[in-house]
């Protein structure tokens, strides 16, 4: 199953000048400008974000927030020279509108005079080797450039990467993450973080103990799915010490997006509530939702309670959670985010009772904040005039604005969702990333008013996400081929024209992904096939696959088949072309081996190939069964299980490809054995089975957020595929069918006692990268 934040997300923002709701909205806007740190808090936020990054440089910029009008009504940052500069004094200087500005005018600056590159520490981390000395900084041309924003809000995050991406994370790795946002640009955050601790003191006020709600909240790494309303208790319960510890560090985070200026966006109240609710307020309006993905509909975690709209305790409940959170985090912001049929279906299809349910989440909203403004996914007329703006969240695929003419007029934000279940996947679409937003803020009665980035996880594709920034700022198409060779250059420090003419065919090929496909990173190795072999005669008619051939079409391999049984892994590009592109690699990497993001580069690209090049290799295995044909089986198996085993080799030579850091980031934040073995046990399943299975029925979500990491593959994957191989020999050695509901409990069993481990990973590379993929490339690919 895949799992969409389908399409529509709303937020209150800055109209354009024709709109009806000019005033309004401006109003709004003011109120916004007026809660932003002082100028001198933002400059020094915009100094600390120098200073982590560049310490030696913290004396040669000056940071000023724009009091001289140089923005006029746009947001903006300026770079300019300053004169007569001595070694120990400012060279340039960055004014800008907030903090943000002034991160993202220092980024701009980094990237277009010095060379330097910024990306998350886990695709390679920072390039600045080619920032010059102090007193030796580029000079700007004309004495001053100026960048505005062609729209006001550069929005960030989806409701799930709190659980995918930023679960196990610390306040050192957070401040890290705000950094970098605001070096991109980003000015509009979900802040999710710590809202468990929020409800409890609010169901307290209820009547509600903490023992009512064990069950209720989802374990850590499975808390976004709990909060949707799609399950309850799995996964949990939650400790005391998570819940204090969690809104300790949201108050961190909160404090640090508004000292840069940033408008934070908190959660608010769907309806969701925990069971307890039908004994405490047994005339309460209280319906039970249905099944969300369990194998069996275990009532432990299935179908949670909601909360009906024409309850009076419904606008109750509401407004006691956004004053607590005022109470908590003070006012720090208007926006509200609030999904209740988030991967849910409603108990009716009623518009009536939509538009109510619309109606009492935004009562509740504003008698908790009179000036409350609502997130939400749905277009709701109940909602009041001026209060919504349309997050168009699959824009880089499947764009609404062209099908509803401009939302019908409601503002909307061009976002790129591009990740699912943060899996690790080269892919992109680097031309609709570039011309989008453009063609939408251009186009005729447009109502964009912001770009944004809402990918299920994060540090993955370095270059999508740059490029995805920098559209915050532009306002015209970036001409991609040209921005892809200033980017090598920046990324690697150097310029190499094996490099660069690998990152063109790169373009034309991973990252021009146009058939519309959302499904990705499904390669055999990662999401091994639940399925009979087909083989011909032993199985039932409708289970076969009596013409499988894989065939070279157009120099891209395609599978085809009189059943869909088989699942395909997309493919969208030229495998011997991107082949072409890792030897290019691998021929421009002598000067660049100690490069890190050189060698996260070139890991990934290897790993990208050879799990394609797997994807084949399964398909011989299963050609070489239905034909009765052991020898070659046993061939083409072994070949497969060798791959795997390469595949982890070359994953454990970057840090970044490794699943111990997962474990041990999950492991850090327990403060008793008991919470340990619980965050390590969250952590295992969220990346393999992730949901509950049966004896002989795996979760329905199982391998959703597979990841190719070092020990992952060793560990799980490959003994997978070895079962199920060794399943296909016994059944053609006895002649028989093949058992498949043997090989799921055994399987399951596997999977199962893997989850509840406690087995060491490695947490530090081992290996020479490039020597390795060498080598994997010679063997398999030359």
């Amino acid at each position: 199953m895949r799992v969409f934040r389908l399409p529509l997300l709303v937020l209150l923002l800055l109209l354009p000048v024709s709109s009806p709701w000019k005033s309004s909205m401006e109003e709004l806007f003011g109120k916004i400008a007026s809660r932003r740190a002082p100028a001198s808090v933002q400059e020094e936020a915009a100094k600390g974000v120098l200073e982590r990054l560049l310490p030696a440089h913290l004396s040669s910029f000056r940071f000023e927030i724009d009091s001289k009008g140089i923005c006029g009504e746009s947001i903006c940052f300026r770079i300019s020279n300053i004169d007569n500069s001595s070694r120990d004094a400012a060279e340039i200087l960055i004014e800008g509108t907030t903090a943000v500005e002034l991160s993202s005018g220092l980024h701009w600056y980094l990237k277009y005079w010095t060379g330097a590159h910024i990306s998350w520490d886990k695709t390679g981390g920072v390039q600045i080797a080619s920032v010059p000395s102090p007193g030796s900084l580029p000079r700007v041309d004309a004495q001053s450039v100026k960048v505005e924003r062609p729209v006001p809000w550069n929005y960030y995050q989806n409701v799930v990467t709190s659980s995918y991406s930023f679960v196990w994370w610390d306040w050192k790795r957070w401040e890290k993450e705000i950094d970098w946002m605001a070096l991109q640009g980003v000015n509009l955050p979900l802040a999710f973080t710590g809202q468990e601790a929020i409800w409890q003191k609010v169901f307290q006020g209820f009547n509600v103990s903490s023992e009512d709600l064990y069950g209720f909240f989802g374990g850590p790494a499975f808390l976004a799915w709990s909060r949707m309303g799609n399950l309850h208790g799995w996964g949990g319960p939650l400790s005391q010490n998570w819940l204090d510890q969690q809104l300790k560090l949201q108050k961190r985070i909160l404090s640090h997006m508004v000292e840069l200026g940033m408008t934070p966006v908190l959660p608010s109240f769907s309806g969701n509530v925990p069971a307890v609710f039908r004994k405490l307020f047994s005339t309460a309006n209280i319906t039970r939702l249905g099944d969300w993905n369990t194998v069996d509909g275990d009532p432990r975690w299935c179908c949670t309670y909601l909360l009906g709209p024409s309850d009076p305790l419904f606008v109750e409940v509401g407004k006691a959670f956004i004053k607590q959170q005022i109470k908590e985090y003070g006012d720090v912001t208007d926006i509200y985010n609030c999904d209740t049929f988030n991967e849910n279906s409603p108990p009716t299809n009623d518009p009536t009772y939509i538009s109510s349910l619309g109606a009492a989440v935004y009562e509740a909203m504003s008698k908790g904040n009179r000036d409350a403004v609502w997130l939400m996914q749905a277009l709701l007329h109940s909602v009041p005039i001026g209060k919504m703006i349309v997050l168009d969240l699959f824009a880089d695929v499947k764009p609404i604005w062209k099908k509803s003419s401009q939302f019908y007029g409601v503002p909307y934000v061009w976002c790129m969702l591009h990740n699912f279940g943060d899996n690790i996947e080269m892919y992109g679409i680097l031309d609709a990333i570039s011309s989008g937003p453009i063609a939408a803020r251009t186009s005729y009665n447009s109502t964009m008013v912001g770009v944004g980035m809402c990918m299920e996880g994060i540090e993955q594709n370095p270059v999508v996400y740059e490029l995805m920034s920098e559209m915050a700022f532009r306002k015209q198409e970036v001409q991609v081929e040209e921005w892809l060779k200033n980017y090598s250059y920046r990324r690697y420090g150097s310029s190499v024209l094996a490099i660069e003419e690998a990152w063109k065919i790169l373009y034309h090929t991973i990252y021009n992904c146009t058939d519309g496909i959302a499904d990705h990173n499904k390669d055999y190795i990662v999401e091994f096939p639940d399925i009979y072999p087909f083989l011909e005669g032993s199985q039932p008619p409708q289970r076969r696959i009596k013409d499988l051939l894989l065939v070279k079409k157009n120099h891209r391999f395609s599978l085809k088949e009189t059943s869909n049984d088989l699942p395909q892994p997309h493919l969208w590009y030229s495998t011997k072309e991107v082949i072409s592109a890792l030897k290019l690699f691998l021929d421009g990497g002598n000067d660049l081996s100690e490069s890190l993001t050189y060698r996260y580069d070139l890991v990934d690209l290897t790993r990208q190939a050879l799990s394609k090049f797997a994807n084949q290799v399964y398909l011989d295995v299963i050609t070489s069964y239905q034909r009765n044909d052991a020898k070659s089986l046993d061939l083409n198996s072994r070949k497969f299980l060798e791959l795997i085993k390469d595949i982890d080799t070359l994953l454990a030579s970057d840090d970044n490809f490794l699943l111990g850091t997962w474990l041990e980031s999950a492991k850090s934040l327990a403060a008793s054995q008991n919470e340990r073995r619980q965050y390590e046990w969250n952590a295992r399943t969220q990346v393999t089975m992730w949901y509950d299975n049966t004896r002989t029925n795996q979760s329905k979500l199982h391998d959703y957020a597979n990841k190719f990491w070092s020990g992952l593959l060793k560990d799980y994957y490959l003994p997978r595929a070895s079962t199920y191989f060794s399943y296909l020999f016994r059944s053609l050695q006895e002649n028989k069918y093949f058992q498949l509901e043997e090989w799921r409990e055994e399987w399951i069993s596997y999977s199962n006692k893997w989850q509840a481990g406690d087995g060491l990973y490695a947490v530090s590379a081992v290996g020479d990268a490039f020597g390795i993929s060498k080598s994997l490339f010679e063997k398999y690919l030359s």
